[in-house]
């Protein structure tokens, strides 16, 4: 019974993952493009949406920085540690 629970555990983490990476990155760039537009939309511009379009696209260059740095980190035998706030790049133990 404690193999089924550790199993489980391990697959909610990488459903997750696969959310967020999978279909959240993208969804995430959808609603910048939607966003811009709202902005821009017709002679009232709205400086909300611009705004926000901005942020969503911050968000999704951020995570694909985040990706690549942990895929050339693990090429070169180091990993990327989230102990704190900021990601760091650690020699493996």
């Amino acid at each position: 019974m404690h193999n089924l629970t550790l199993a489980l555990e391990g697959a909610w983490k990488v459903l997750l993952a696969g959310l967020i990476l999978g279909a959240g990155l993208p969804a995430l760039f959808a609603a910048g493009i939607r966003s811009l537009a709202y902005g821009a939309d017709g002679p009232a511009r709205r400086p909300a949406g611009t705004v926000a379009g901005y942020a969503c696209f911050a968000l999704v260059l951020a995570g694909v920085l985040l990706g690549i740095t942990f895929i050339v980190a693990s090429g070169f035998g180091k990993q990327l540690s989230f102990d704190g706030v900021v990601p760091v790049i650690t020699d493996r133990k």
